[in-house]
């Protein structure tokens, strides 16, 4: 029976435990890649430092350089009780989007380690918390808050893996070419290149660097049953001249990741070259410039997943999916890697 591709319900698969990647590979470029080709409907196995093979040279790459910043903040109501603050993205200058674990109301201060302090702004339906930080008492701009939260904060690492952030998360949760500080989460595809592999590849092939600061409601699952009902989250990006000198050329794109992929769409369809962008690529919203796609594996019911299917259609994506399953690809934010040509 043919799934309903506006069905939340037809996203969804099974997948073992065993499955969900805790670690990176080790060297990066060691993961496997799943590489499908839309022409030939024809589905390669490889490992990533391959990669280059399956590329023609004059495709582009385009990458998001945006770096991970340490999200996860643990301190202490007035009162003494524990709370866990993460941070989601900036609103303004001084107003902060967060999710705060442990009940708070406005105006509720919330006391972390260097002298920083939190207050509530607003409590929002969706249960985000809109906040202010302080240090000492003075009000911080969101980039003076960001030297203070690396010496005190935590990488934020998604919850499915299920464990604390360790030393190694601050090198292996970024990507090699990480430059501009502003993610809770790091654009996974790109994870995969080593130096050496980066290196190559932009010596090789046309590229250019853009940004998308990935927010925390890349992890939220879809809850509408229609996926078009799904209020998508915005991110802010940013796109220096020379992407968008490429983005305006004939030149055929690969997108490393998919806020590589949602950053261009959104380029393609406004020609804005930076704000919010709160695109929601699905089957009936298929990409109009990215030619190919470099993404991991993900979530269940997630818009990723749906992006994924706006490339290559809900059965295939589900087709794909199921075969790497079978060969026991390592799935998630550490796991291996499928390209899309």
């Amino acid at each position: 029976m043919t799934k309903d591709p506006f069905l939340t319900s037809s996203y969804d698969f099974s997948l073992p435990e065993k499955l969900i990647a805790k670690y990176p590979a080790n060297p990066r470029d060691s993961a496997k890649l799943l590489v499908y080709n839309r022409k030939t409907d024809t589905i390669t196995h490889t490992v990533f430092k391959d990669i280059e093979q399956f590329i023609p040279k004059e495709v582009a790459f385009v990458f998001n350089d945006t770096k991970v910043i340490k999200a996860r903040l643990y301190g202490n109501k007035p009162t003494g009780g524990k709370i866990e603050l993460l941070i989601d993205k900036p609103l303004s200058a001084y107003d902060i989007s967060v999710y705060i674990r442990g009940k708070v109301k406005t105006e509720t201060t919330l006391l972390f380690q260097n002298d920083l302090h939190v207050k509530v702004v607003k409590l929002n339906d969706d249960g985000s918390r809109i906040v202010q930080f302080f240090h000492k008492n003075t009000l911080l701009r969101f980039e003076e808050v960001l030297p203070i939260i690396e010496d005190i904060g935590h990488i934020p690492l998604p919850p499915y893996l299920q464990r604390e952030d360790e030393e190694l998360d601050e090198e292996e949760y970024q990507s090699v070419f990480a430059k501009n500080q502003g993610a809770v989460a790091a654009p996974t595809a790109s994870l995969h290149f080593t130096p050496e592999l980066y290196n190559h590849i932009t010596q090789t092939h046309p590229y250019a660097k853009l940004t998308l600061h990935v927010g925390s409601g890349t992890f939220k699952p879809v809850e509408a049953n229609i996926i078009t009902d799904h209020p998508m989250h915005s991110e802010y990006y940013n796109i220096p001249q020379k992407a968008l000198e490429l983005l305006e050329s004939s030149t055929p794109v690969l997108a490393v990741g998919t806020t590589s992929t949602r950053t261009i769409e959104y380029y393609a369809r406004t020609k804005k070259p930076n704000g919010l962008a709160n695109l929601f690529l699905h089957p009936n919203n298929p990409p109009i410039r990215v030619n190919h796609l470099l993404t991991n594996f993900h979530l269940p019911k997630s818009t990723l997943l749906m992006l994924v299917a706006s490339f290559v259609g809900l059965e295939k994506t589900l087709q794909l999916y199921n075969e790497a399953i079978k060969k026991e690809y390592r799935f998630y934010s550490y796991g291996d890697a499928m390209l899309i040509l």
